[in-house]
């Protein structure tokens, strides 16, 4: 048996379940689908991989990317989400440096920013192929 073909869920803990619903829905535009029987909120995303909110008043984010969306033009999506809200984040480290919110890796670009509840969420960008 083989997971590479199975559908993927990605589960992200949030403190409040129905400022999560708002986030990700109209800052991010991510479709809702509704709630699973064990309450978690459910977001479509391409394919059959989907994204569950589980709510937890005791949920801590955790200090690394939690989930990145691919996206073919890095600087668009930067502008459109940013219209909605999502504000990103810069960083000036020894390995990690951003210009205009994007930090360059090798051909990859990537760009991060937190939901409501802290977890990092990443912007990415691969080289033409």
């Amino acid at each position: 048996m083989s997971l590479s073909s199975s559908p993927a869920t990605t589960i992200l803990p949030v403190t409040d379940a129905a400022r999560a619903r708002t986030y990700y829905a109209d800052a991010l535009g991510l479709e809702f689908r509704g709630q699973s029987a064990d309450g978690n909120l459910i977001f479509g995303l391409e394919g059959s991989a989907t994204l569950a909110l589980m709510e937890d008043p005791e949920a801590k984010p955790s200090a690394h990317t939690a989930m990145s969306f691919e996206v073919p033009d890095i600087t668009a999506a930067i502008g459109d989400l940013g219209t909605r809200g999502v504000a990103f984040e810069d960083y000036d480290l020894p390995d990690l440096k951003t210009t205009d919110h994007v930090c360059v890796l090798g051909a990859e670009k990537a760009a991060w920013f937190k939901d409501p509840d802290g977890n990092i969420l990443c912007l990415h960008q691969n080289p033409p192929e």
